[in-house]
């Protein structure tokens, strides 16, 4: 039996490059292609809205009480993926963040066992080579330099085949560590440094491609010093960014994106916590961390972590920030897909794993399918 081509036409469509106009054509419960219009005596289901890829998320460290911190398992990265797919981010990647090196060969290890599974992109390891300087809600006390054992984690995660993103700091590796993590097949993101500027692109020289939320816990621009943050806005390579109004201002966010030397380097995420699709507390460090007033505050006052989704972010980019649409659509699909190696654009997605957006554009359905 020869299984049917449907159409569907949505009030505009995001191909993962522009919005436009058209009829998506379905076979199989997959996108097979985009006309700009119906064959001869064919018909089109109309939706109303947006139609657009799913959300990817490269930062993720918990969701509906689950923190991967807490609990390195594929059940606590299947229960982070659920929560954040009913805010139309329908693929994460579960990050690990600074803790004893037990606790990473755990989190590889459920990595391991979610290599292939649906929502779950592979694993971002940030810290604990980290500065301590720029540790933010990080443990200070499992802070080190890069180390043969975590080498060992990474090289074992890429043999299999697995998409691994580390977040480093200059300060905390050695000459030729970076090339080393890049030969092994990990995405290397430089953050939570105090590092100049001229350090920065040493590092980037070396293989480092991307820079970990951009503005939050690296050394700041200064008239006599780019720092850290200088150094990545004025760079070609990728960057993350929370865009939740608190950790980075819009005002600032704005010009840095006016000031990128090359298009589509930008990308949204979430650095969600736990309580995204969950309570609003939970522990981390043996610390209580509340959500008051839409901020995750520490035992010291700090920023821990983000309540924010990708969904959110991508509206205050356009109605807040005033991004064109697509650029900020583009920072939550296209962008994050090309930091990983991953496919981009509508053609060849699953309808389970597309959008439909309002007029605002949040997310008004999750998966087509």
């Amino acid at each position: 039996m020869t299984l049917e081509t449907t159409y569907l036409q949505p009030n505009q469509i995001f191909d993962g490059k522009v919005l436009r106009r058209g009829y998506v054509a379905v076979k199989s419960g997959s996108i097979t292609g985009i006309l700009d219009t119906l064959p001869a005596g064919l018909s089109a289901q109309t939706l109303q809205g947006t139609l657009s890829p799913g959300y990817l998320d490269l930062q993720v460290n918990g969701g509906g009480d689950a923190l991967l911190n807490n609990t390195p398992t594929l059940q606590a990265m299947q229960t982070m993926a659920d929560a954040h797919r009913r805010f139309g981010t329908v693929a994460i990647m579960p990050t690990i963040i600074t803790d004893t090196p037990e606790v990473l060969d755990r989190a590889a290890e459920a990595a391991l066992q979610a290599h292939g599974v649906r929502g779950i992109l592979g694993l971002h390891i940030e810290g604990p080579h980290l500065s301590l300087a720029r540790r933010g809600t990080h443990a200070a006390q499992f802070i080190r330099p890069l180390d043969a054992r975590t080498l060992s984690v990474v090289q074992q995660l890429c043999k299999a085949g697995l998409r691994v993103m580390i977040t480093v700091a200059p300060e905390a590796v050695a000459q030729g560590q970076i090339a080393q993590l890049v030969a092994m097949g990990a995405v290397v993101s430089l953050g939570h440094s105090d590092a100049t500027a001229q350090q920065t692109r040493a590092c980037l020289a070396e293989g480092a491609i991307c820079f970990t939320h951009l503005f939050n816990a690296m050394s700041p621009m200064q008239s006599r010093a780019a720092g850290m943050t200088g150094a990545a806005i004025t760079s070609a390579a990728y960057a993350g960014v929370i865009c939740d109004g608190i950790h980075v201002a819009d005002e600032m966010l704005a010009l840095a994106l006016r000031a990128r030397p090359q298009a589509d380097t930008t990308f949204l995420v979430s650095d969600a916590m736990a309580t995204v699709g969950g309570s609003e507390h939970f522990t981390l460090y043996d610390q209580k961390i509340q959500l008051v007033d839409g901020r995750l505050i520490n035992a010291e006052g700090s920023l821990a972590g983000a309540h924010t989704t990708m969904a959110e972010g991508v509206a205050r980019l356009i109605t807040q920030i005033g991004l064109d649409p697509a650029a900020a659509l583009r920072m939550a699909t296209t962008i994050p897909a090309k930091v990983i190696g991953r496919s981009t654009g509508l053609v060849g997605q699953s309808l389970n794993d597309c959008l439909l957006l309002g007029p605002d554009w949040a997310v008004t359905q999750t998966g087509l399918g």
